[in-house]
């Protein structure tokens, strides 16, 4: 029935374990894929879209490593945005709305044709350990399947309860059991355990709509695609989204249900998102304002659900219903389903490694929301990672670990398990202090090499970044290296209301002023001709603009980063007693022992760990 032994087992189908049991199949290791339900891989749980602010460079990033979300997302997106394109490049984020359905399919049909990946269908509920080390699960009918390592990725299944107003009912999501039995284990194991919660929005029928009272939301002009190989194509034709706003009038009828809302009359403890909250939390947080925006979105090309994102809510269902027929366009609507809340067992991640290997069992990992994380783009990049080093451990091979300087993914991990979380964690573009270097633009170049090392990303993926790459580096040079005269250049700088020059001068010089453009520079017949006889393509042309109007930006950002680095490169011995350090604070002591960082580096992003106490450990480790 099962193989005798395998490498990965990895239990959970959402975004983190498909990610998980890709990259771990793709590296080599035998790897079977547990799930609750194998019709539900990759489920879109709640909104129909991947990638936005930040979580857009996390999904390039892991398809430049070798993942399948951005090849996933490519192939099922109904619309294409590059959203704060009025910003830096470093705040540029793609993304995509998806067809739902298609999404899942796409998703189950990669992942059948991977080599090396089994599945089963059936409820994982518990886990078996020899001592310390991890050698298996055991699933609900009591069958035991041994394997090297384990994965666990249970999304929101872990004790899942879904509260509808005062309703409650045990469930993972919508029509699907929770998980029992893995958390008692955990905990009798000596692992410390939490409760947090999340919500959805109701789903509605799309021809009950009125949309001629709604804004439009269309997709880019010119629509770009998350993945770096060419096997995926910009969309030609898109839909649109819309938006609507909610009124005092609604927020007064919602409030009639405060009383019966989870949010409010105790029945939810635990603490959600706070970058997503619902709408009664949205009414109740901010009594000033009098409107907040609906995005209304397809689930899909043909069907005629739609997800009404921002009205996120645990209300009961007919107070949700009342309300959202005052909102405009609203006015006959039908719903699909109505909006609920859900609470759910999660780990508090510092008691991971940054391989998110846990620290008490051997060979055990964590991956997504069981970190106290949000988001598919988030579950998805920590289960690339821990697919990646559980193969890595399997094989006895070096740990993969992403640095701050390197991945928003490196960011994301490193936040978890040195800082922790008491709320669900949302990746942005501020959290990373090198977002300058981590853009959306050159995910390949940053990891497609790295990826490749490893054995995860293709042979195809590393030519198509070398030919970028040399290509990008050879524009650039040739803005450094072609002079350009007052009267080819002075027309383009007057209508762009930038000063006009009396001498020759670098290309390169005038292409960095903030007002002038490639379009613009396309207009001098040298930089037209280049373009022409050496093929470049949009990709080049956006990353050549980058490097020449952000040079001193980049320069800047990568001396911080080395800097860090050489923090980074002053280890810790795995055992260090911190309590022979008696100058450091007793909070640092700690915060220290617990968490047990493995640089300087990570110590100092230690909350209570103060300058002085880095001082005090460079001065004991001859620093």
């Amino acid at each position: 029935m099962f193989e005798k032994e395998y490498d990965v087992i990895v239990v959970g189908g959402g975004h983190a374990g498909s990610e998980a049991a890709a990259a771990a199949a793709n590296m080599g290791s035998k790897t079977l894929l547990i799930t609750m339900n194998l019709q539900n891989i990759a489920q879109m749980s709640c909104n129909p879209a991947m990638g936005g602010i930040a979580k857009g460079q996390i999904v390039r990033e892991i398809d430049a490593l070798g993942g399948y979300s951005g090849i996933v997302s490519d192939k099922s997106a109904i619309q294409f945005k590059m959203l704060n394109k009025s910003k830096g490049p470093a705040m540029w984020s793609p993304r995509v709305q998806s067809d739902r359905m298609r999404f899942a399919e796409e998703w189950r049909m990669m992942l059948e044709q991977t080599k090396n990946l089994d599945f089963y269908q059936e409820m994982v509920s518990g886990i078996l350990t020899e001592g310390d080390k991890i050698v298996g699960v055991k699933t609900s009918l009591g069958l035991e399947v041994k394997g090297k390592t384990v994965i666990l990725t249970n999304g929101t299944f872990l004790n899942g309860l879904i509260h509808i107003g005062e309703k409650q009912f045990g469930g993972g999501r919508a029509g699907e059991r929770a998980a029992h039995g893995i958390t008692q284990e955990l905990v009798d194991l000596g692992f410390e355990s939490g409760r947090m919660k999340t919500g959805t929005p109701p789903r509605v029928d799309g021809r009950s709509l009125d949309f001629s009272k709604m804004i439009v939301q269309p997709g880019d002009e010119h629509p770009e695609k998350f993945s770096y190989l060419k096997s995926t194509k910009p969309l030609k034709e898109q839909r649109d989204c819309h938006m609507s706003h909610t009124s005092q009038e609604v927020h007064d009828m919602l409030k009639e249900g405060f009383d019966r809302s989870p949010m409010f009359n105790g029945s939810i403890q635990s603490i959600g998102p706070r970058y997503c909250p619902s709408i009664e939390d949205k009414i109740n947080r901010f009594a000033d304002k009098s409107s907040h925006q609906l995005f209304v979105e397809p689930e899909g090309w043909n069907t005629v659900e739609y997800y009404i994102n921002g009205f996120s809510t645990s209300l009961p269902e007919d107070i949700q219903f009342k309300a959202l027929r005052k909102v405009k366009g609203f006015e006959n609507v039908k719903f699909f389903r109505p909006g609920y809340a859900i609470e759910y067992d999660y780990f508090p991640p510092t008691q991971l490694k940054h391989t998110l290997e846990t620290k008490l069992v051997s060979g055990l990992f964590f991956a997504g929301q069981i970190n106290g994380t949000t988001g598919y783009e988030e579950a998805a990049s920590q289960g690339l990672m821990a697919g990646i080093n559980a193969h890595l451990k399997v094989k006895e091979e070096e740990a993969f670990i992403l640095n701050r300087n390197e991945a928003y993914i490196g960011v994301l991990i490193d936040d978890l398990i040195t800082k922790g979380t008491e709320e669900p964690y949302r990746m942005f573009t501020s959290r990373a202090e090198y977002r300058t270097l981590l853009r959306q633009d050159n995910a390949d170049f940053r990891l497609t090499p790295m990826g490749h090392k490893i054995g995860l990303a293709s042979d195809e993926r590393l030519r198509l970044m070398e030919d970028k790459k040399e290509k990008s580096d050879a524009f650039v040079q040739f803005f450094k290296d072609t002079s350009v005269i007052p009267e080819v250049i002075n027309p383009i700088l007057e209508r762009n209301n930038s000063a006009l020059v009396s001498q020759s001068d670098k290309l390169f010089k005038s292409f960095s002023r903030p007002n002038i453009s490639m379009d613009d520079m396309l207009d001098v017949e040298d930089v037209s001709v280049f373009v022409r006889e050496n093929e470049l393509n949009h990709e080049v042309l956006q990353q050549t603009e980058v490097q020449v109007k952000y040079a001193g930006y980049i320069a800047k950002e990568k001396n911080n980063a080395d800097k860090l680095n050489r923090l980074e490169g002053i280890r810790i011995p795995e055992n260090f007693d911190y309590t022979k350090l008696k100058s450091l604070s007793f909070e640092a002591r700690e915060k220290l022992s617990a968490i047990r960082p493995v640089s300087l580096s990570q110590a100092s992003r230690i909350s209570g760990v103060s300058p002085n106490d880095i001082s005090v450990m460079l001065v004991f480790m001859g620093r």
